[in-house]
């Protein structure tokens, strides 16, 4: 950003008058800043956003180092995608192979996205307190073990058991993927990094979709994408064996030598209790984008099967070029969030998303739904690309691995009935389809539900608080906020002492 001084209001205090401020500042390009000085003296001004950077200039700005970390740290949440969609886009295969509906399918998403928080709560602390390699290798390896305990589930309770306990090792994690690619990522390249590091998650449905397509037709075909799911979760684990920990981790670790496990959760609850406010928000608005991505892709191949008639080979296709435009979208518009601001580029992207709602559901064919899909999840995920910055960036500093995960996993649980609402709505009403027969309504049920959650979306992003452009090095890990805050005391007091007998001795 620009550095000339433009003094401004402090930042509001308070719910409603924080609401007021930040909804106002939406419409003043220029972004209201707190700066702290090496004391820890603050003041808030107005800063320009730094102009646009080619997208090369900002990669070539990473390390070797900085690579390896993000390159990881995508590939286990591509991983981790890929283990939930082969799921949610076999709905159809599995219901016949278990002789059950799809909404009861659907029950295993449901049981999946309720346990994700817990996982989270669970390796994202373990991550800020023990480093993101580990708690990271853990969950992956656990999660290759459970994809094949998934596959010789016998019976349909079986399963859903699996799943359960799949979705508790799965919530994990994000986190700490999020945490290790991009806090070693520099500032200014921070926002386009993280449209790609969000849009793993589309890869890994498109990769699904490509095992699935290869895979074929048949009613337990679903078992060989499992197959495939296990190999990249293992191989992501043992991957992320071979590199070491976060170098931002490893530096304050070795500053802070002595931290137990008593000083880690008494943090923890000074960090509640002080931000229980951001909490909260952060947590309503990930269940409003959880909403906003389960309800608009994970029926989308059913919908495509069972509405408008395809056979799979095409619904498959169509749902690899949908998610296409996922990773294009989500990519392009984390970039510019960099330059317009977190907040605009969301609210700019889930409103075209909601005025594209009907030209995604009322075509026909394989071409004219995967031309519309692919625009529709070019703005959904265009949205949802600037939310790991976002979130890292709203992030207490001693909690950037913990923060993200949990508000997110917590957000998941409680749109975790998603899929599950959609599927129980549309088979329980009927619409005359392309043959003129009568097929279940999956178009208006996730039409509906998506532009509710659209204006959910931008009215919750509107009235909240954005931090672009914050620093992430230098600050605390885990339990040492306040030993951090003493130090700094001590060393700067050191410091003057020492300016001070220095000026003395000149003068002398």
């Amino acid at each position: 950003m620009a550095t000339n001084y433009e003094p401004a209001d402090p930042l509001a205090e308070g719910i409603i008058p924080t609401a007021k401020q930040a909804f106002s500042d939406l419409f003043k390009w220029k972004q209201r800043v707190v700066v702290t000085n090496r004391l820890g003296e603050t003041h808030t001004e107005w800063q320009m956003p730094a102009p646009l950077r080619n997208p090369f200039s900002l990669m070539a700005q990473l390390s070797a180092r900085d690579w390896i970390y993000f390159f990881v740290g995508w590939f286990a949440w591509t991983a981790d995608a890929f283990d939930f969609h082969a799921l949610s886009i076999q709905t159809v295969k599995l219901s016949k192979y278990y002789d059950v509906s799809k909404t009861a399918v659907t029950t295993a998403i449901t049981l999946t996205l309720l346990l994700r928080s817990v996982g989270a709560a669970v390796f994202g602390l373990l991550g800020d307190r023990f480093g993101r390699k580990w708690p990271m290798v853990a969950n992956l390896l656990v999660l290759g073990a459970l994809q094949i305990a998934t596959i010789y589930a016998t019976t349909f309770q079986e399963f859903l058991a699996v799943r359960s306990l799949f979705g508790l090792f799965m919530g994990g994690v994000y986190g700490n993927a999020v945490a290790m690619a991009l806090e070693n990522c520099p500032t200014e390249a921070r926002g386009f990094m993280s449209g790609v590091l969000q849009q793993g998650y589309s890869f890994g449905y498109v990769l699904a979709s490509i095992a699935s397509l290869g895979a074929g037709d048949a009613p337990d075909s679903w078992k060989t994408v499992f197959w495939v799911a296990t190999g990249l979760s293992i191989g992501a684990g043992l991957l992320r064996c071979f590199f070491p920990e976060s170098q931002q981790f490893k530096e304050a670790k070795l500053s802070n030598k002595h931290i137990t496990a008593s000083d880690f959760w008494t943090e923890t609850k000074d960090m509640l209790a002080k931000e229980w406010r951001m909490c909260i928000y952060c947590i309503i608005l990930m269940s409003w984008f959880n909403y906003y991505s389960h309800t608009s892709q994970d029926s989308y191949t059913t919908f495509c099967l069972v509405q408008k008639e395809l056979d799979n080979a095409a619904a498959t296709r169509a749902s690899i070029l949908m998610k296409t435009g996922a990773v294009v979208g989500g990519t392009i518009i984390g970039y510019l969030s960099q330059w317009a601001g977190r907040r605009r580029a969301i609210i700019v992207a889930a409103l075209i998303s909601g005025l594209l709602i009907p030209a995604w559901i009322l075509v026909e064919g394989e071409r004219a739904l995967s031309v519309t899909g692919f625009f529709m999840q070019f703005f959904v995920q265009g949205a949802w690309g600037v939310i790991p910055i976002h979130l890292s960036e709203l992030s207490p500093p001693a909690y950037r691995s913990t923060f993200p995960g949990i508000t997110y996993q917590l957000g998941n649980a409680i749109s975790s009935p998603s899929a599950q609402i959609v599927n129980a709505i549309s088979e329980s009403n009927f619409i005359r389809g392309r043959s003129g027969d009568l097929v279940e309504a999956y178009g208006p049920t996730m039409g509906v539900a998506t532009a509710i959650i659209v204006i959910g979306i931008i009215v919750t992003t509107a009235f909240g608080p954005e931090k672009r452009g914050r620093e992430f090095e230098g600050g605390p890990i885990g339990a040492n906020i306040h030993r951090d805050a003493e130090k700094a005391v001590d060393s700067a007091s050191i410091e003057e002492k020492s300016t001070a007998i220095e000026e003395k001795e000149t003068k002398a």
